[in-house]
Order: structure tokens, then C-alpha cells, then sequence
């Protein structure tokens, strides 16, 4: 495949796989922070969350609005205090970011959920398009509620 190269000698591909590492490092950033801000500002009104699995949270959240209101807002009703997620490995290659991550909380019934994942996202345009979870599904199983 050709590439183009720009003035400072970067592929086309180099420079968008940069930015888009860059782009998840300041999210995780922030997130292992508690700060979860960015991570919704980067989300395409059109993002999509995928949780394969066979846990009760596991489906398809198409759209924003429906990742916000069906998974954030009954997953984060359970926490009793802030949410940190800690990234500890990024990867990209042009519009795709895999980052291994460490989320960290306790439920409000007492139980910690101390989550281990690996995001696979894409990124079209500065904007996450889709992120596909790999985690524990039987710490969600024995940690959490099921969403209403």
C-alpha cells in the first residue's frame, strides 16, 4: 500500500495512528483521574459499545444517548464512590486503539469491582466511532446488578 508522506516525513497512517494514541492517552488521563468527561466528549453521536458476552450488561449500546442513558447510567447508579480507569498499555495502528486498562470503585452493597478490560475502539475523525470490551464477566456477574 502507498503511503504519503507530509512535511516532517510521517506517513499519512503515522499521523493519524499518533493522534489517535495521543487522543486515548489524554482520555485515560483523566479517567484515571475520575474524571469521565473527555471519554463522553470524544464519543460520535453515532458511537456504538459492544460487550460480547453473556452477562446481563452484555449487547450492543448503538448511539451516544443509549451508551449514556442504558449502560452509564445504571452501571454508575451501583457506585458508591468515584470510578478510575488506569490505562496501562495503549496500542494503536491508524483508526484502531486497544487500551488495557484497570478500572477501580466500590458498589454501594460493599463489593469492590476492581474491572480488568482491553478496549478495542475505532476513531473516525477525532471521534470514538465504536469500542468493543473485553472484561471480567464474572466479577460483573458476582459484583453487579443486572440493568433494569
Amino acid at each position: 500500500m502507498y503511503k504519503q508522506a507530509n512535511a516532517q516525513g510521517l506517513t499519512t497512517t503515522q499521523t493519524l495512528t499518533d493522534s489517535n494514541r495521543h487522543l486515548m492517552q489524554t482520555i485515560f488521563d483523566e479517567l484515571a483521574r475520575g474524571n469521565g468527561k473527555p471519554f463522553v466528549d470524544a464519543m460520535a453521536d453515532d458511537f456504538c459499545w459492544i460487550l460480547p458476552g453473556k452477562t446481563a450488561w452484555s449487547r450492543r449500546y448503538e448511539g451516544k444517548q443509549v451508551v449514556r442513558e442504558e449502560l452509564f447510567r445504571p452501571l454508575f447508579a451501583q457506585f458508591e464512590g468515584q470510578y478510575t480507569n488506569q490505562a496501562i498499555n495503549i496500542i494503536a495502528d491508524g483508526d484502531k486503539v486497544a487500551v488495557e486498562c484497570r478500572g477501580k470503585v466500590m458498589t454501594k452493597k460493599g463489593k469492590p469491582y476492581n474491572n480488568t478490560y482491553c478496549y478495542v475502539c475505532r476513531l473516525e475523525g477525532g471521534k470514538l466511532k465504536e469500542l468493543v470490551e473485553y472484561m471480567d464477566t464474572q466479577l460483573v456477574d458476582a459484583a453487579l446488578d443486572a440493568p433494569a
